[in-house]
């Protein structure tokens, strides 16, 4: 190997690294649960549905309803009577009623809370940043200049109703982008061979992606810095998504729905007090370098949701692709 491309490798390498350490920092969650009741209100919440009660309710089901089926209903009953043959659909049918009736609208239930209180622990734990030692420690390097740049990013949308419809514009495309990029990262499962590989590289970056929008989106960074950052330094967010998959990837679906319902919150926790990247508010030509080249990852999502959006009525079409030029 030449000496750029171990250099590169190298840089790549102490990025994922990094990534995966600041992953694990799991006493940020400790300590920003001490310094606000209500995050650790919400987190409690979060553990005791999706962790008792719904990783509970599989528990109970494949150790007690399940195996008393078998012994209510079972494939032989004696050597002298026949076993009806209708035990094992009857059985069967048992099992999928207590999927139907109980686990599916658990499940739906617990999305749809566990994204009210997803949103709400990363606001708690934004709000707890400010009372907390992450950032009192102040950072000596930065000066005047680079303040004013950090400021100056955050005034490039304009006031108004036009402001407002930018904004709309851009959650739009986001919501599209990463919904097509979820799409991508389920196709990659049935990949021959080298499928998997993908989609556990493709899953750490999308969950650190959304680890991260969360305090994004307190700093009001816009969408093209986000995806341009996040690009820049794929190695870091591929390391500190790689906790998060690790712990659910050798897990059924449902299995591994509770278990990342969660451990989410823990991540968007670390994330939110994370400094690793901090500079992504400044002007780009103030970012460390990442001593790797840019990777394409949103190439596929972005080609397929601008050609969605050239879908639409001639005026948002316009709209959303000047927003995405900026």
């Amino acid at each position: 190997m030449d000496a750029p491309g171990a250099a590169k490798s190298k840089a790549a390498v102490s990025l994922w690294v990094e990534g995966f350490g600041e992953a694990c920092c799991l006493h940020r969650v400790f300590l920003l649960c001490l310094r606000s009741r209500p995050l650790l209100l919400r987190t409690g919440q979060c553990f005791l549905f999706n962790g008792f009660i719904f990783l509970g309710s599989i528990f109970v089901l494949n150790s007690v309803v399940i195996p008393a089926l078998w012994w209510l209903l079972p494939d032989h009953l004696s050597d002298s009577a026949p076993t009806p043959l209708f035990y094992p659909l009857l059985r069967l049918l048992l099992v999928q009623f207590f999927y139907l009736f109980w686990f599916y609208p658990l499940y739906v239930f617990s999305i749809v809370l566990s994204t009210i209180w997803y949103n709400d622990i990363a606001k708690f734990g934004y709000a707890a940043m400010g009372r907390s030692k992450f950032t009192a420690e102040k950072d000596a390097s930065q000066d005047n200049s680079s303040t004013s740049q950090q400021s100056a990013s955050h005034v490039k949308r304009p006031a108004g109703l036009g402001g407002v419809m930018i904004g709309i514009g851009e959650q739009v495309y986001s919501i599209l982008l990463l919904s097509v990029f979820f799409l991508e990262v389920y196709a990659t499962g049935f990949i021959p061979y080298i499928g998997k590989v993908l989609n556990f590289v493709l899953l750490s970056w999308m969950y650190a992606y959304y680890c991260f929008e969360y305090k994004w989106n307190f700093n009001e960074v816009p969408l093209d810095k986000r995806l341009d950052y996040f690009q820049s330094y794929w190695p870091f967010f591929a390391g500190f998504g790689s906790p998060c998959v690790l712990a659910i990837f050798f897990f059924s679906p449902l299995v591994s729905y509770g278990i990342m319902a969660i451990l989410y919150p823990l991540f968007v926790l670390t994330a939110t007090a994370s400094r690793a990247e901090q500079e992504i508010s400044f002007e780009k030509h103030r970012w460390r370098p990442a001593g790797v080249e840019k990777l394409p990852i949103f190439y596929i999502a972005d080609n397929v949701s601008m050609w969605m959006l050239s879908l639409l009525p001639l005026e948002k079409r316009d709209e959303m692709q000047d927003r995405k030029a900026q």
